[in-house]
């Protein structure tokens, strides 16, 4: 099966970077796949996104993303993000509390945490 090189870094660190079969993300323009060959575009992610990464050997990685952007090229995808998370590294209580709170943006980002953690919303 075809590969593309993908990168996923937030502002503070990268989260994940390897050879990828395909990459599903959510912009403002609505969910898009991506696989090897894509025509090249840049799209702007939504604020309490998650990404799907799957890995060229089957394992799925998938990450809470908060805004940024998302880049493909000939040469591969680059996920840009303000702030992100990997789902094995959400504490799922902690985003639990975050859907009780009274700000909209904080009950997004509560539920992108925890899709990406596996965990219903």
């Amino acid at each position: 099966m075809a590969e593309m090189t993908v990168q996923l870094v937030a502002v503070e660190r990268r989260l994940w970077s390897g050879s990828a079969t395909s990459v599903v993300a959510q912009t403002t323009e609505g969910e898009i796949g991506i696989l090897p060959g894509h025509e090249p575009m840049l799209g702007e992610l939504v604020e309490g996104g998650v990404v799907r990464i799957r890995q060229a050997d089957g394992e799925l990685v998938t990450a809470a993303v908060h805004g940024g952007f998302l880049s493909v090229t000939g040469e591969g995808v680059s996920i840009l993000a303000e702030d992100a998370e990997l789902g094995e590294e959400i504490d799922v209580e902690q985003a639990r509390q975050g859907l009780q709170s009274d700000n909209v943006a904080d009950r997004e980002r509560a539920q992108a945490r925890l899709k990406a953690a596996g965990q219903p919303v």
